[in-house]
């Protein structure tokens, strides 16, 4: 029971202190192209109770617990396109920020897990059984690490992936909009209307953990080999 619950504190804080940056990285990007509006909001921090959302950052990962899957989202920063130097194409950088802080933590987490191995055997034990599930106490302050960098590598990899959806108010739709030309940026901002409605069928239909599954098992693979 102790370990359950230690576990799910590790995954809270990872998930809290990810989000976080996701939103500061937003923030960040945004004032440095022109618009201070965040900046003003306090949102250029890392302080977690700057962006937490009482049912995205508090309950909906309270209730992932029970489950077994945390997830979880923070307050969106807001952005004044108008305000942006190059709107088409800042807006889109802003947008990219966020997932892209989670790719950044992801790599270097997974890397924390890799230079363990490679200092010595006894660590590579605890990575592998980390990486298997397993639960490593005792062994001093190398399995808490573990478990830390373990749950940054997989809960950061589902943010960047899941956030890079092309699907409003994800930011893949703000990425996705710059990439295109004109019309067609227009019409997939017509379609953002209809957003709810795709959004939900997007999470029944699993699509999501399709894609977050390869990049998730290529790394674990690499871990326990």
């Amino acid at each position: 029971m102790e370990n359950t619950i230690f576990l799910m504190l590790i995954q809270f804080l990872v998930l809290l202190l990810s989000l976080s940056v996701h939103e500061c990285a937003h923030a960040w990007t945004a004032d440095r192209l022109g618009d201070p509006t965040a900046r003003f909001l306090g949102r250029v921090s890392l302080n977690p109770i700057v962006h937490s959302d009482l049912m995205g950052t508090v309950i909906f990962p309270l209730i992932g617990m029970k489950f077994g899957f945390m997830f979880g989202w923070a307050k969106p920063v807001p952005v004044n396109v108008g305000r942006l130097r190059n709107p088409v194409r800042d807006h889109m950088l802003v947008a990219a920020a966020g997932p892209v802080s989670n790719m950044v933590l992801a790599l270097l987490t997974f890397s924390v897990l890799l230079g363990m191995k490679l200092v010595s055997p006894e660590l590579a034990g605890i990575v592998r059984s980390v990486t298997a599930g397993g639960t490593p106490f005792g062994v001093g302050i190398a399995a808490p690490i573990a478990l830390i960098a373990f749950y940054g590598m997989i809960i950061n990899v589902i943010l960047a992936v899941f956030n890079l959806i092309p699907i409003a108010p994800l930011d893949g739709a703000a990425v996705l909009s710059g990439l295109l030309p004109r019309d067609l940026a227009a019409s997939l901002d017509r379609l953002q209307s209809y957003s709810i409605f795709i959004f939900v069928l997007l999470l029944f239909s699993g699509i999501p953990q399709v894609l977050f599954n390869p990049p998730i098992l290529f790394m674990t693979r690499m871990l326990v080999s």
